[in-house]
């Protein structure tokens, strides 16, 4: 889904510009990956990356500031699940396991989700799933 004439890939760069802006450092970025729309394939389809990134701001503050990169691109919460111009989604933060209703970490659905696992298993094979201790690396081949 095209914001305003920019194509996705722009809108994803412009994004980590925005974070790297907001003083978030971008360590690195996967390949982006295009995807079917879900859960209607029908929608425009998806465009997916993983970042690695570096900040001082704790879990919530940088989901607040991905809300904020998010809406500044053109993002409305309609409802679950409509398109969107630009989803940012806080994968995990460090070692940190949480479960909160607004954010739990490691995100719930990671290991199940292939549009996740490649990109993250390109720039960090060796993460390790705080909880499950499995890589990245691991966790995209249970996928099969």
């Amino acid at each position: 889904m095209s914001f305003r004439g920019v194509q996705p890939a722009d809108t994803l760069k412009g994004a980590l510009a925005a974070l790297e802006g907001a003083g978030v450092a971008v360590q690195k970025v996967s390949s982006f990956i295009e995807t079917l729309a879900w859960p209607d394939p029908n929608d425009p389809p998806f465009l997916n990356a993983v970042a690695s990134l570096q900040t001082l701001l704790q879990p919530f503050a940088l989901l607040e500031l991905l809300h904020t990169v998010e809406t500044a691109f053109g993002r409305v919460r309609s409802h679950t699940n409509a398109p969107r111009t630009l989803d940012l989604d806080l994968l995990a933060h460090g070692g940190t396991v949480l479960n909160h209703e607004k954010l739990i970490l490691p995100h719930p659905r990671l290991a199940e989700r292939r549009f996740v696992l490649e990109p993250l298993a390109e720039i960090a094979p060796a993460w390790r799933h705080p909880q499950s201790g499995l890589t990245a690396s691991d966790m995209l081949a249970r996928l099969g």
